[in-house]
């Protein structure tokens, strides 16, 4: 057992969630309460009916979630939104949510642990937000292929299609930079042909961005949002854990997307 106000400070202290800026529907940081002993921890990449589900299924009674419950913004509790709210209140499931400080964590975020997963060795950030780079960016010399394969092997394991913008089959990645879910828009598009970046992988983008890349030379992989931000949620859950010796458990929902 540990005390839910303990947990909560250390994730605000490890996670700078007052410092960090984020959209205001991302409500970083608690967004409920239990009675407050926490026995096991569930982590997920989207607070909804099924993820709550699961958690209570596993025993768990805090949700460490990335997309939190109030991702739509404000609107009546009602329907749907009221019931999942009365799921977790009746099973006592505390839930801490955590976006954009998650993703730019540097050991524990989306954005980092993802280039490991794909094998890619950062030298920097990337993707401006608000006076903070969310992403990360690296140098490399490899056939952009492989690199589509190896974000097509990692997404598939949660059933997820990854998509590329047209290349050559003889075309190689120098300058990559990830951002991870809906990583790709126009501001981050200009911003990669500024930095040199010729190869950018995310987890999704509006159509719009393929044609924008398409017309700066720009390579783009889109691994799928959800699929892409299961890698912090994970480290996150793990390392409260042990900070805690608490037992913990991934809840994993694929969206397809």
């Amino acid at each position: 057992m540990a005390r839910l106000e303990e947990i909560v400070r250390f994730l605000d202290s490890e996670l700078r969630t007052a410092e960090i800026p984020d959209a205001e529907p991302a409500l970083n940081g608690l967004q409920l309460a239990n009675a407050g002993d926490v026995s096991r921890i569930a982590a997920a990449v989207d607070f909804s009916a099924e993820s709550l589900a699961a958690t209570a299924r596993n025993g768990a009674n805090l949700m460490l979630v990335h997309h939190g419950m109030f991702w739509r913004g404000r609107q009546r509790l009602v329907g749907p939104a009221y019931e999942r709210i009365k799921a977790a209140i009746r099973a006592d499931v505390a839930v801490y949510s955590s976006h954009i400080p998650l993703d730019l964590h540097p050991t524990l975020g989306n954005n980092a642990l993802f280039a490991r997963e794909l094998s890619l060795d950062a030298d920097g950030t990337f993707g401006r937000y608000r006076g903070v780079e969310i992403g990360v960016a690296g140098g490399c010399d490899l056939p952009t292929t492989e690199l589509v394969e190896r974000v097509r092997a990692f997404s598939g394991e949660f059933r997820t299609t990854t998509v590329a913008t047209p290349m050559e089959t003889s075309r190689r990645t120098r300058r990559w930079a990830i951002i991870t879910g809906a990583g790709a828009d126009a501001d981050t598009l200009d911003e990669a042909r500024e930095r040199g970046v010729d190869t950018l992988i995310v987890g999704e983008g509006p159509h719009h961005s393929a044609v924008q890349a398409i017309e700066a030379g720009i390579v783009v992989i889109y691994g799928g949002h959800y699929a892409t931000e299961t890698l912090g949620v994970r480290a996150l859950a793990q390392h409260v854990s042990d900070r805690f010796a608490l037992s913990h458990v991934f809840v994993d929902v694929p969206t397809g997307l």
